[in-house]
């Protein structure tokens, strides 16, 4: 007679360490504010295709650029407006939770494919928690994120249809790149997914040269392929790609696109993961198969090129490392079998007693506690450091932005950098910007230029004429220098101060 067993009868502690993982990574992004980097000037482009209809193709944001063509709107559009419309919604809360969905669901999918490889709950919780670690600089607020969703279903996908080959299944990838190539211009590395999946059916069919397993890959790289071409620019926009990848401006001024040092957290973990992933391929007993060689290689040398490669290496090694997690497991217990008790060691099956069952309960009940509460709109009930409290970063410049307003101070303003992004969301058209984290619109003599101001070097009031500026918006951290001299010149009066801005004006 067989003993009926409910799900909590079958919850175990290896359950319990998956789901400790990505409940860690649901708190981790819900009580994380929005930094004003990027997020900002991508909704103030939603909002202006959502109000017209139109993407857009040139510059409306700056006084340096103004009418410039910036092919990157119609890169990133679908993402652009979809953000828009969640800010529309609900605000900040609900851009948060989105964002927060987004990430978890990724890394649950990461967690799921890795247990479906290795067979067991701990080695995919540790995959998963592998690949978290080499991708938690990459999740503020961002159209880049959902690329990070559709490439773990790409993967998962890839597994299903190797288990089960259902027709329907290829359809996931021409829609999934269509998604991507209209969010984000890492729509590549979707296809260089697909091709690994074909370079492993190929290896697989080579001993027998019955080669009808790489009718699947080809057709879904290729479907794949031609969905690229749905977009705005057309076949144009894989120039836009080159452009980013090769810009001197960009690989000199953006950190993220800097190869990864060990200065930096993200730069250490990379390192760290590298080297870890490389022991476990080397030690594991059954040999990596030549499409995790190709990934460990490919998404190896991405990382070591640029920071921003280090997530795409954790999500494409994590799952396959499960599977050479568990083996190394497997053959470290039959070696300490050997030592301690023989080959004919026990293994009879214990039937947990009730009261390890109730307590499996309780932990699941509170670490699903601990992750309701973090829900934006409870984030005041935990004690976060002052850098996390609230929703919006602290380094974003609100209530000096609105102070500049209710003002209506004299324009141009010259401004820090990392204002610029939510100086277009928020004071448009009043006030247009001098440069912001569009890297590549402005060219490397701007550059030049706002950087000897901002280090306040000889001369820099009259570059200052030669733009026109009456106002100033700085960061007293970052150009500390330049708020010091305008404070000793005599032609600026301060008028404005807080944590994170000095804002003065001209005196005529």
């Amino acid at each position: 007679m067989k003993t009926k067993t409910g799900p909590l009868s079958r919850l175990s502690i290896e359950h319990l360490w998956g789901l400790v993982v990505i409940a860690g990574i649901f708190i981790f992004v819900n009580t994380h504010p929005i930094r004003p980097h990027d997020f900002w000037w991508h909704i103030a482009a939603g909002r202006e295709l959502a109000l017209t209809g139109y993407i857009p193709i040139v510059d409306n944001y700056s006084q340096t650029m103004l009418g410039t063509p910036y092919p990157a709107y119609q890169t990133y559009w679908l993402m652009e407006w979809l953000l828009y419309q969640i800010h529309r919604l609900g605000g900040a809360p609900f851009i948060i939770l989105f964002q927060s969905l987004i990430v978890t669901t990724t890394y649950a999918l990461t967690l799921w494919l890795a247990r479906q490889r290795s067979g067991n709950w701990r080695s995919a919780a540790l995959a998963a928690l592998f690949a978290a670690a080499l991708g938690l600089n990459d999740w503020n607020v961002r159209p880049q994120t959902i690329t990070f969703l559709i490439a773990i279903i790409f993967l998962n996908t890839i597994h299903m249809y190797h288990n089960r080959p259902h027709p329907w299944l290829l359809l996931i990838f021409p829609i999934g790149m269509l998604v991507w190539v209209n969010s984000h211009g890492s729509f590549p590395l979707g296809l260089a997914l697909i091709g690994l999946w074909g370079v492993e059916e190929a290896w697989s069919a080579l001993p027998t040269r019955q080669w009808r397993s790489l009718r699947a890959p080809a057709i879904a790289l290729s479907a794949a392929a031609l969905a690229c071409l749905l977009n705005p620019r057309g076949i144009s926009v894989v120039q836009y790609v080159a452009f980013m990848t090769t810009n001197p401006v960009i690989q000199n001024l953006v950190t993220e696109w800097a190869a990864p040092t060990f200065d930096t957290l993200v730069g250490t973990l990379f390192f760290v993961g590298l080297l870890l992933s490389a022991a476990l391929l080397a030690l594991s007993p059954k040999r990596p198969t030549p499409s995790q060689l190709l990934a460990f290689l490919a998404f190896g040398a991405l990382g070591l090129k640029t920071q921003r490669g280090a997530v795409w290496f954790g999500l494409v090694i994590g799952p396959a490392l499960a599977e050479h997690i568990t083996h190394i497991g497997i053959s470290a217990q039959r070696y300490i079998n050997t030592l301690g008790h023989g080959p004919g060691s026990d293994t009879t099956t214990i039937t947990k007693p009730k009261i390890q069952v109730a307590l499996n309960a309780v932990m699941v009940g509170i670490v699903l506690l601990g992750a309701l509460s973090s829900l934006p709109w409870f984030k005041g009930l935990w004690p976060l450091s002052p850098e996390k409290a609230g929703l919006v970063s602290a380094e974003t410049p609100v209530k000096a932005t609105e102070f500049l307003l209710r003002e209506n101070l004299p324009g141009p303003v010259f401004h820090a950098m990392p204002f610029g992004s939510y100086l277009i969301w928020a004071a448009q058209p009043q006030y247009p910007v001098f440069v912001d984290p569009r890297i590549e619109l402005y060219p490397p003599e701007l550059w030049l230029d706002y950087l000897r101001i901002s280090a306040a070097t000889a001369g820099w009031e009259e570059q200052l004429e030669t733009y026109g500026a009456r106002t100033l918006m700085l960061s007293p951290q970052e150009q500390a220098g330049l708020v010091a001299a305008a404070r000793e010149s005599g032609r600026w009066q301060e008028v404005y101060q807080d944590a994170i801005s000095v804002i003065s004006v001209r005196v005529e």
